[in-house]
């Protein structure tokens, strides 16, 4: 079934983790695989930071494998566009990383990548990656075992977990993602949910042109392919599959199972 390959989804050239998808015979199969990836690939970069489970009590950049906490000056700028930037040596930069004061790291399994911003409040759990230019905004939880690609946003009093968000996704407000791949340049409506686990005990099955197949997981929230796009307050059944550039109207409960690409999906 190659239109439920990893190809049939997403544009995986400019994906720093595209290898998360090689063999996948399903897009789903990656969801499993995030773990291994993660011990292979995590590089973590913030034990220097050296407050853990608490609010930072003051800002800190990196840079070039540096942990500053003075000697610099933030200026500000958009961070998804890459023009976050802050003077460092008398230079003015884009590839520094910032967390804010009131920011929290959890652990040191923790990989941020240039020019990302934490604003304050914002909580990160490792294992997790979040790629280059990417914003983790106020009240943002991110609860491990996460891949954030880059210029992506994981939004105000958005939770996510054991995910993928490849390069532009944004999950800007009030979102749950759990157990979930978003794809390149996806955008969630404020309010949208992912859930990920059946009220009654049973591996999630995944029906697609009449035949269902069965994931051999037990949660699983959604798969979106590039573009697609949720209203607001939209929620998502455990097992929905949506093509690339899907449409989903706002209040929409979206059944189980597979869209085809260019799907528009009503309440």
């Amino acid at each position: 079934m190659d239109f439920l390959e990893p190809d049939a989804f997403f544009e995986l050239a400019a994906f720093e983790h595209r290898d998360l998808f090689a063999g996948c015979k399903y897009v789903w199969d990656a969801l499993s695989k995030i773990s291994g990836h993660l011990e292979e690939h995590l590089g973590a970069n913030v034990a220097e930071v050296g407050c853990f489970k608490r609010p930072l009590p003051a800002t800190v950049v990196l840079w070039h494998g540096k942990t500053l906490t003075q000697g610099f000056e933030i200026l500000g700028g958009d961070t998804r566009k890459g023009q976050f930037s802050v003077i460092i040596e008398g230079e003015e930069r884009t590839d520094a990383a910032v967390l804010w004061e009131g920011s929290i790291l959890w652990d040191d399994a923790i990989h941020i990548g240039a020019g990302a911003v934490f604003e304050p409040g914002a909580l990160v759990k490792g294992p997790t990656i979040i790629g280059p230019n990417t914003e983790v905004r106020q009240g943002a939880y991110v609860r491990g075992k996460c891949i954030v690609g880059a210029r992506c946003i994981v939004g105000h009093t958005t939770e996510i977990k054991s995910s993928v968000m490849l390069d532009g996704a944004k999950a800007g407000h009030f979102a749950y993602i759990g157990d979930s791949v978003i794809g390149n340049e996806a955008n969630l409506g404020a309010g949208t949910k992912l859930a990920n686990l059946k009220i009654r005990e049973q591996t999630i099955r995944v029906m697609a042109h009449g035949t269902r197949i069965l994931t051999n997981l037990r949660k699983f929230g959604a798969i979106f392919g590039d573009h697609v796009e949720t209203g607001c307050n939209s929620v998502t059944n455990p097992g929905t599959v949506l093509g690339k550039s899907c449409q989903v109207f706002p209040l929409t409960s979206v059944r189980a199972g597979y869209y085809e690409p260019n799907s528009v999906i009503r309440g």
